[in-house]
């Protein structure tokens, strides 16, 4: 009877270790960061255009392309920082920290999704689109390897993950974007990565320092002070991306700016709560935040 038993409870067990083990997966896959993937459609979106034949076909190409890219280095970055996360008081739950995804199956699946992005490139025979991915895994893993420790540099490589996944859709699509519209595009990223350092050093105090070296070197004045420089200057050029629209889009456009301003002044309000909660989630979660966006978002279109 002990034997039968040892043996159906061991039947029943593998069935639930392989769920445990794809649930720690998929989150270690951030399914919650999967939007920034539809960056892709900036560049069309702006140009009021899907460019090439078949065009939504490829910009879904290039969204897949950059969400196999972005997992794979979800991926490295929780083996490389496993060790820090388990001092983080929310990232200590991460699977790969916790122990629940062993590391050497996050290495092969961050390696696996790596391929498979490059490959998304490849099937649509577009160069320039395997050129930016590899690029975005290039500079994201040397951002993990060392550059994360390099204050200033490591910022301007977070934003830079934004900033390819709008030239991938361009490339993807043949949509080429104006220089005002990726400055924009820069600046906005820019302003989310100071945000999350400014949110990490004022709601882990000491303890930021531990979680990351590099916040040894920043002040959250400084932080606070270069976050709104950067959203003034987002606006000042999207107010200028807005006056070289056709002379028919042109007044929706500037329109569009108010609700934009609105919504960048929320998130600093939000970001200065000295909340642990990602920065993600303000933009996504806020009531006040998404009726902003979806304001703008409905200007936006009516210019189109």
């Amino acid at each position: 009877m002990t034997a039968n038993t040892s043996a159906t409870e061991v039947a029943l067990a593998a069935p639930a270790r392989r769920a445990r083990w794809a649930v720690a997966v998929l989150r270690t896959s951030r399914p919650r960061q999967w939007p920034k993937n539809l960056l892709v459609f900036a560049a069309p979106l702006a140009g009021a255009t899907l460019g090439r034949r078949d065009g939504l076909v490829y910009a879904m190409a290039a969204a897949a392309a950059f969400g196999l890219a972005s997992v794979a280095v979800y991926f490295a970055n929780d083996v490389a920082d496993a060790e820090r996360d388990r001092r983080h008081p929310r990232k200590r739950h991460r699977p790969v920290a916790s122990g629940e995804l062993p590391r050497q199956h996050a290495i092969v699946l961050a390696a696996g999704c790596a391929l498979a992005g490059l490959a998304a490139g490849l099937l649509i025979a577009e160069p320039l689109l395997i050129a930016t991915v590899a690029a975005y895994l290039s500079l994201s893993f040397l951002y993990s390897w060392r550059l994360k420790q390099v204050p200033v540099i490591e910022l301007l490589f977070v934003a830079s993950g934004f900033l390819l996944r709008v030239l991938g859709g361009a490339a993807a699509t043949h949509v080429p974007p104006s220089g005002w519209f990726l400055l924009v595009c820069s600046l906005g990223a820019l302003g989310v990565a100071l945000a999350k350092r400014y949110s990490e050093l004022t709601s882990l105090g000491a303890e930021a320092v531990a979680h990351r070296p590099v916040m040894r070197w920043y002040r959250p004045a400084a932080l606070r002070l270069s976050q709104i420089a950067v959203g003034a200057g987002m606006i000042a050029a999207y107010l200028a991306w807005a006056a070289s629209e056709y002379p028919d889009a042109r007044p929706w456009h500037l329109a569009s700016a108010l609700p934009l301003a609105a919504a960048l002044v929320r998130f600093a309000i939000l970001t200065g709560r000295r909340t642990a909660a990602p920065v993600e989630d303000l933009l996504t979660r806020d009531g006040p935040m998404l009726a902003c966006e979806a304001c703008w978002l409905a200007l936006f279109v009516a210019g189109l």
